[in-house]
């Protein structure tokens, strides 16, 4: 079974969020942001270890990431890393890559992920995997993780889980009612509230047959588009005919495109401490903390008087922070950003 497991991550952000580290040369999903070692699509690859061979790893990126794609995940083979023309958002990217899978193993279970999250409890993301694998190896069902909310999130979506009944085949999936779009705080408040509400983390598990019926179902003219390519997967003329058909595609997501349309649709409520990593904040929430609420991802980092700062400095420099409350601390070659966490959201006008 192992074997008709492939992975899919979409790689192809431009995102530069983490200023002044990521850049749109190098987005943050090719960073170490944690400073442990390994860049953010590195620990996504890893996460999949034991559950499908380097051989049924994709890669959706745009044409100028796939060198750095090859660079950091080298046991993945070059036709694997698909490269896409322009930017089309989630639908069509998840249909080309679905296709070049179907062309190659039509029986294929498949998870796609986004390339930049962080999950802290890697032994549950592998069990809730391989649980979602199974599932869907034996049903046309199109599965979602949901995350079990921590707080009253505003930059997430969410989903409604009807927690009424369980699948019969897997007590801890349960259908879903709607999704919602992110909300305000107060609407965020009542969800948190309820236990049916699930954080949307754009984490998904299908067999190959199943979201290629329902692309031609729903999506017809994105479907025509790579069914229309069949003769052309795995030949030296894939790209070229890529190139020419792939930016016809619609912009749509696949939330738009299938999930608010189809009816086999399920979830799979799970806590295996994820965030998807789309601010400094967000890190400074998910990293280890001193006494004073600090976050220092870097080799020598000396705080005094100093609280509730994340401070990342990993090139090696002495860094020595005193008084401070509230603030990110971030180098990156020749640029040193020092900015209130509070007003993180006006870097890049800072930067400018």
């Amino acid at each position: 079974m192992a074997n008709s497991n492939h992975l899919v991550i979409m790689a192809g952000g431009i995102g530069s969020r983490f200023w002044p580290m990521s850049t749109p040369e190098r987005p943050k999903q090719f960073i170490d942001v944690l400073g442990c070692g390994r860049t953010l699509i590195q620990l996504t690859a890893d996460r999949f270890k034991g559950i499908c061979p380097p051989e049924n790893i994709w890669v959706v990126t745009s044409e100028s990431y796939a060198d750095i794609v090859k660079e950091q995940l080298p046991d993945i083979p070059d036709n694997n890393i698909l490269r896409e023309p322009c930017r089309r958002n989630t639908a069509p990217c998840i249909a080309y890559v679905s296709w070049c899978i179907k062309a190659r193993d039509p029986k294929a279970n498949m998870v796609v992920t986004p390339s930049d999250h962080i999950v802290m409890d890697v032994p549950e993301f592998q069990r809730v995997i391989k649980s979602a694998l199974n599932f869907t190896s034996h049903s046309d069902a199109i599965l979602t993780l949901g995350m079990k909310p921590t707080r009253p999130e505003t930059g997430y979506g969410y989903i409604e889980a009807d927690l009424s009944a369980a699948s019969a085949r897997n007590k801890e999936i349960y259908r879903v009612d709607s999704f919602k779009e992110k909300p305000n705080l107060a609407t965020a408040e009542k969800y948190v509230k309820k236990s049916n509400y699930l954080w949307n983390a754009g984490i998904f598990v299908w067999n190959v047959g199943t979201i290629v019926n329902a692309l031609r179902v729903y999506q017809p003219a994105i479907s025509d588009i790579f069914e229309n390519l069949l003769p052309y997967y795995g030949t030296p003329r894939q790209q070229e005919m890529i190139n020419q058909e792939f930016p016809k595609c619609e912009n749509i997501s696949v939330d738009y495109a299938i999930l608010e349309k189809a009816e086999e649709i399920f979830v799979f409520p799970a806590s295996f401490g994820w965030s998807d990593l789309g601010t400094w904040g967000s890190l400074h929430g998910q990293s280890k903390h001193d006494n004073n609420n600090n976050v220092c991802i870097g080799s020598d980092i000396r705080l005094f008087e100093t609280k509730n700062c994340l401070i990342h400095t990993t090139q090696e420099k002495k860094v020595v922070v005193q008084g401070l409350d509230g603030y990110i601390i971030a180098e990156k070659d020749d640029t040193l950003l020092i900015c209130q966490l509070s007003e993180e959201q006006r870097i890049k006008q800072f930067s400018e």
